[in-house]
């Protein structure tokens, strides 16, 4: 992975922590940003970290997508098959799925403004952690336009109705607010959100990587399908984990009473 010039990356044993650094614009989401977002997490997945952890720069999470990019793609023409702001709204759509389908422990640490994208990007985390400074507002529709690739993604974390209200309304939702409807999981003072990370990351380390990822992958099928469509794969999926190398460990750990090593690794 090349420098990047929107982030800061920094890998501590074998987290990825991935800072948003566009302070000036409460870390506005340009497509350079979102390109390299898109770059971190396949850095990440191939270096076989254990999570990957998002937050802001500045005291801010994230401002929505940066109005410049939408702005240069409106004086681009449109051809057949292709139109620019399709295609920057496209992008940030495929940022969301690889985010929301990737094997690793997604942490989103948010503070002050988680709108827009921001709001999207923290809908598709694993674990999301609150400053009491956190304010997440869906402002789309105020401005005209539509919340959506993030769309789905609010249904799945809110629910049906909560997302149409929020959606329709562009309504702010405190820290308060966010932990009540399950956007968030945990609300901490801005000064113990490193200590609530580290305690994050720590039950994290107790899973085995292969596991939780197969978990996740499992997860995002129930979404979909029936129960009983997935008896026959969720029993093959527990039937391998169980012979693996993984599966070994964590029984023997278990009756050695001790931790498993991937608990231990750094």
């Amino acid at each position: 992975m090349s420098a990047p010039q929107t982030l800061l990356v920094e890998r501590c044993a074998r987290v990825l922590h991935v800072t948003l650094n566009r302070p000036d614009m409460r870390n506005a989401m340009s497509l350079e940003m979102v390109d390299e977002l898109i770059a971190a997490l396949a850095d990440a997945e191939q270096a076989g970290d254990r999570a990957i952890v998002l937050r802001g720069a500045g005291g801010h999470f994230c401002s929505g997508g940066d109005i410049k990019d939408m702005g240069a793609a409106q004086g681009q023409p449109v051809s057949e098959g292709f139109d620019p702001i399709a295609n920057v709204n496209a992008r940030f759509g495929e940022l969301c799925v690889a985010y929301a389908s990737t094997g690793l422990p997604v942490v989103a640490v948010v503070e002050g403004a988680v709108m827009g994208g921001g709001f999207g990007l923290a809908c598709v985390a694993d674990v999301v952690l609150a400053s009491e400074t956190a304010l997440f507002r869906l402002p789309e529709t105020g401005l005209g336009i539509v919340p959506a690739q993030i769309a789905p993604f609010l249904v799945e974390r809110l629910g049906y109705s909560e997302a149409r209200r929020l959606a329709v309304t562009g309504g702010k939702l405190d820290a308060g607010s966010a932990l009540k409807i399950g956007l968030v999981h945990a609300v901490h003072e801005t000064g113990a959100l490193e200590a609530a990370l580290e305690a994050e990351l720590k039950q994290i380390r107790k899973g085995a990587p292969n596991a939780i990822a197969t978990t996740k992958a499992l997860m995002r099928r129930a979404r979909l399908e029936e129960p009983a469509s997935l008896v026959k794969d969720a029993a093959m999926a527990f039937a391998r984990a169980a012979r693996s190398e993984e599966g070994a460990e964590g029984m023997t750990a278990f009756l050695e009473k001790r931790p498993a090593r991937w608990a231990e690794e750094r």
